[in-house]
This record gives structure tokens, sequence and C-alpha cells, in this order.
């Protein structure tokens, strides 16, 4: 195995006079599977395509993009395996320290905006060669779209780039297929006909069914018609029912193609099993090797998809909704692989994908006639059609578990504890419990309040509850002490001081200290997103509260850390304007005394009793919730079509 040219030299060395494809990456050059460009750069090299990797150029020089010369073909861009402006930017807009895929943590290698940039950087020198964009990037901009950053509609980002065509989603299939069609001598206006695949032209082609969506200047001047608009692209995501769309824009129109269909086990296999070298380029050695591969190194991708379609996460939009597995086999090779590196403790530390224990469709008819348009497989409640089984998945960590020299085998990526107890047999909980925990399991219930768990399209917080009961017995059961660790949110739509204060409340009760927050980002292309611009829930186009306020969002994020005593005037003050008094001095049920507290805090709450046959909660070690703005490598590959996110995973 050996990279592929990451400069001029390494083209010459291989004996080659031109590359087919330049390709332009906001990343560091990272051969593994886990990264989108990789992916990509791998299926062309397969396909019998030379490819040549210009990472993190230096967007200020258009020399910088003349690495390899012109490019037979053209050139694929895409600004990395996060959205840049997500890599760069906190929830409250202050500046990232440090970027996990740039080499030493680096930040600043990569500019804002970075795939416009990087496009409008070959257009001053090549004023015709092909431009086609892909990654999480420019998938979820495909379209018009609210940006967070600049707090504006901008257009489809196909438009603002200059590029020739989008590519949408994971994009190994459409990748091949746009190559084969520039290789055959066509010209990049005339590929139209691709799924997954966006485009721009200046008249529409009446013999194909189409839906024309509201205009992006329309959308600028009305929030309304942005929420429809995103009702409609929202009810496209499906590859076997999808629409042909098509949005004008400035005199032409963004037309968007069904998405590719879904990968077979056996093509899911060969994506996962071309000869990545599996770690970053060597080059990046002396500067601190790329952070980001830590969390993957040791992980094994068994699914991509999710059929949770949580309001606030972007797959649905990106990966669709479509569960696709590797098989046994496959997973099993890249396992014996790793037991082979040399710093290979042996503990793999996930086998997952978006949602770990989704490892095949959510019912029988997705593989034909696609996911339900109007009906979510697990929101409100489970799908009577829904097949809950984890038999397989059951199957697949067996086997790892009896791999030689491998001692544990862990699962980190997200359990959907709602799928969990809609499966009858509870095989897989136990040997959950038993065999694939190190010390506590991260989960992700985001809410307590049923109103805001509504808006995020999760499930009831009951089910959180039997799920939370069902866990500690299972542990008691078997003599451990593993702990539960929930990802909480505060500030998203519907939560207004009421709820935040309900959740507040829940984490006193059960004893949690979370360290750190997730407030509510919006990210371009969630619904989620368009309730915080809109304040409108695109799914019934009701009216939804959105704490916009930067003082009231400190305040329901410190609610979630009231035991801090650096919060104290702010959940004072939330609970006065809430007119929760009653929450204020120093009876059991308070959250905060009635004096501030002086230098160094109050003394610690005494340890909550154990209700009988469960364990107390620990407080964690470990930050309790998610990241103010997480940044970890995305797990599922979000490819790139990149010319992919998570999730873009």
């Amino acid at each position: 195995m050996e990279f592929l040219p990451l400069c001029r030299q390494d083209m010459l060395d291989r004996g080659w006079e031109q590359c087919d494809f330049v390709y332009v990456i906001g990343d560091a050059y990272v051969d593994h599977h886990s990264f989108g460009h990789a992916i990509i750069s791998r299926m062309l090299e397969q396909a019998g395509y030379k490819v040549g990797i210009i990472s993190q150029p230096d967007w200020k020089k258009p020399s910088s993009i003349n690495l390899y010369g012109r490019p037979r073909l053209g050139f694929l861009v895409s600004g990395g395996n996060m959205d840049s402006m997500v890599n760069h930017y906190s929830v409250t807009k202050h500046r990232r320290k440090t970027d996990a895929y740039t080499p030493g943590g680096e930040m600043g290698k990569r500019p804002d905006y970075a795939t416009v940039v990087y496009c409008n950087l070959i257009r001053q020198t090549y004023k015709d060669v092909p431009i086609i964009i892909g990654g999480i990037e420019a998938s979820l901009r495909r379209l018009s779209h609210y940006d967070y950053w600049s707090e504006s509609m901008k257009r489809s980002i196909l438009l603002d780039s200059q590029a020739d065509l989008l590519l949408y989603g994971m994009g190994e299939r459409s990748i091949v297929e746009v190559a084969d069609a520039l290789n055959s001598g066509m010209e990049a206006r005339d590929i139209t006909y691709i799924d997954g695949t966006v485009f721009k032209t200046d008249t529409l082609d009446e013999s194909l069914p189409t839906i024309v969506l509201p205009s992006y200047e329309e959308l600028k001047e009305n929030k309304r018609r942005y929420a429809e608009s995103f009702r409609i692209q929202y009810g496209n995501c499906d590859p076997f029912t999808a629409k042909r769309l098509a949005e004008p824009c400035g005199g032409v129109f963004v037309v968007q193609n069904p998405p590719q269909k879904p990968l077979t086990t056996e093509e899911m296999d060969n994506v996962y099993g071309l000869p990545y070298c599996r770690t970053y380029h060597p080059s990046y050695e002396k500067a601190g090797g790329i952070p980001a591969i830590e969390e993957v190194r040791f992980s094994l991708v068994s699914n991509r998809g999710c059929f949770g379609a949580c309001s606030f996460c972007a797959l649905t939009f990106h990966q669709g909704r479509i569960i696709q597995s590797r098989s046994h086999e496959s997973i099993l090779a890249e396992a014996e692989l790793i037991t082979k590196e040399k710093d290979f403790k042996g503990y793999i530390h996930d086998v997952g994908g978006p949602t770990a224990n989704f490892r095949h469709p959510a019912c029988d008819k997705q593989l034909s006639k696609g996911a339900c348009g109007g009906r979510q497989c697990l929101y409100p409640t489970p799908c009577k059609n829904m097949k809950a089984d984890h038999s397989d998945y059951i199957a697949l960590l067996r086997k790892l578990r009896k791999i030689p020299g491998v001692k544990k085998v862990f699962v980190r990526s997200g359990i959907r504890f709602d799928y969990l107890l809609a499966d009858k047999k509870d095989t897989f909980f136990r040997e959950l419990v038993q065999y694939h925990i190190s010390g506590q399991l991260k989960v992700a219930p985001e809410h307590v309040s049923d109103a805001v768990l509504a808006r995020m399209g999760k499930p009831k917080n009951a089910v959180y509850n039997k799920f939370v009961d069902k866990y500690y017995a299972l542990n008691q059961e078997f003599g451990m002490k593993q702990f539960l660790v929930p990802y909480l949110m505060s500030s998203h739509p519907g939560s207004t001081l009421k709820e935040a204060i309900e959740l507040a409340e829940y984490i006193r009760d059960m004893g949690y200290n979370p360290e750190q927050v997730q407030d509510f980002y919006p990210t371009p292309s969630t619904l989620s997103t368009v309730m915080y611009y809109t304040g409108l829930d695109p799914r019934t186009m009701e009216r939804v509260y959105v704490p916009t306020d930067p003082h009231e969002k400190a305040m329901q994020r410190s609610l979630i850390q009231y035991r801090n005593p650096k919060n104290y005037y702010l959940v004072r003050e939330a609970l006065i304007k809430a007119h929760r008094e009653d929450l204020i001095g120093s009876g059991p049920k308070c959250l905060i005394r009635a004096v501030p507290p002086r230098a160094g805090g109050y003394p610690a709450a005494p340890a909550r009793k154990a209700a009988p046959g469960k364990p107390v909660t620990k407080p964690a070690a470990k930050p309790v919730g998610k990241k103010s703005s997480p940044k970890p490598p995305v797990k599922a590959p979000k490819p790139v079509a990149k010319a992919a996110p998570k999730k873009k995973r």
C-alpha cells in the first residue's frame, strides 16, 4: 500500500505526466476510510483514474493550486470532513483554538467557507476546467440554506463556488459515473442525469417530472416560504421515492437529482476493503500527526445511514434513512488488520456507525420502496412494521470478541435506547452491559421535557427512564458498577426557561453533575435549524418558541450546570424570571441557596441514597454533556463526493 501523490514529485515518481483529477481538500491527507477524501480518491483509483491530492492549499496564493498543473479531466474540491464553519467556530461564534484535521492540531490552515474559496482560487487560473464539489459542506449547502454564522440566507453553494457539478451524499457510485462521463468526452454541463448530483441550467427539461421550489429571492424575503421549501426537500431525501427538485435563483435553475441508491453489502465491503494506508501521510509526523485519527484508528465502521431522524441531525439529508451494512467477513478482516498494528493494545474502541445498533433497514420494504415519506420509524413511537432485531449485531460482536489479541470490544457510537427497548429479546442489552462498556455508557436523551423532545423528534422521557431502570437492574444482576453519561442539550427550539428548569430538576434528582453542555448549534439543512431561523416547525408549520437571545441561552445553559458557583447569578435570574423562587433556598429540592456562594463554592452535596436495587448514578468524572461545539471525526465516512460528513457519521 502506498499513499496517493501529495506533491508533483510524488506524481513523477509514479511515472505520471499528468493527473486525471486533482483533489483539493480542506483537511490534511489521511488515507483512512473514515475520511471522505480517502474513499473518493481510492474509488477513482480502483476505476483506473490518476488522482493527485492538494491538501490545505494556501488560499491567498493562486500558485498553490498549480501543484500538478492542469488535470486531464477536472478538479475535485471538498472543504473537509466537517463544514469549515463548524470546524472554525463554537456555537457562541468564538474561534476555536485547535483543528483536529490539521497537522499538530493547528488552527487556521483552511479558510472560512473553504469549498467556495478553493473553487474561486482554481477559477483564477483555470477558467474552463471542470470543477466537481462534494463532501459534507457541499452536501448540506446544495440548495438555498440559512447560514448561522452570517445570519443570512445563502444561495446554493454550487453557484457561489462557480463549480460545474455538485455531488451530495456519500458519493462512491456517483463519482465514478461522473468520471466515466468526463472521460468519454462529455462536457460537464451535459452531465445532468446522475443520481446524487446537483447541476445548474438556464432552462428545465419539461419531459422530466420536476418539483419547482420557491426561488432563492422568495426565501430571502419570506421565512415561511423557506419552511415550506424545506419540508418539500426533507420529503424528497429517499432514493426510491424522491422527485427531481429545481430551485430558481437569479435567472438560472439549481436542479437536484434524486439521491444515489443505497450500496449493497457487497459494494460496502468493496468500499471499506480498498487499499488504504489507514493513517495520515508521513510528511505530517514532524508536526505531531493528525489528532483526528486517534478516534477512529482502532474502531470499525459497520453501517451507515440512520432511521432515527433526529431533528437536529443532518444525516437524513446526507446519508439517508436506509441502513447499509458491511458483511461480518469484511469487518472481521479489518479487525484482524487492526490487531497487527504496533500500537494496538487489545481494545477495539467502537463497532458501529451513526447509530451503533442499527445493522439492517427498519423494515423489509425500505430496500424496494424506500422509507415512508409521512412517517418516521421511531418517532413519536416505534412503527408497527419496524423490525427491532439485534441478532446480527450480537453475532458480529461475539465473533470480534473471539479474535486472538482482542481483549475488549467496546460500543461507543450512539445507541438508540428506544430501538433497543423495542427488541422483545433482551439478549443484546444483556451482552452490551456484560462485555461492551468501558465503565460508562454514553446515551443521548438530549432533554427531559416531552414538549422539547417532540421538536427534537426524540422519544418521550418515560422511554429513557425505562431504559435507565433496565440498565441499572442489569448492572446489579451482573455485579457491575457501570454508569450512564447522558448527552443533554440546551436552548433547542421549543425550550423556554420552564423546560430548562425542568431539565435542571431532573439533573438534581438523578445526581448528575455535567461539566460541559451542548448548546443547540444551527448547522445547515436540519429541521431544527429551520425552526431556529423561521420560528416554524416545517413538519406541521406550527409556531415554535426559539431561544435566540444570547443572555437567555446563557441562562438555559447555566441551569444545567447549576452546581457551578460561577453560574449562581444566571441561575438565580432564570428562576426569578420563571417565578420558580421555590427552588432558591436550603430545602432538599432547591437548586441554589438564597445567598451567593463564598469563594471556593458551596460544600459538596451529600451523596444521594440509592433506590432499592439501583446503584447511585455517579457524578461523571468525565464531561456529562456534549461539548459546546463538538469536533469528533465523523465515524461513518462522509465521502466527499467529493468531489462527506454525521454525520457527516
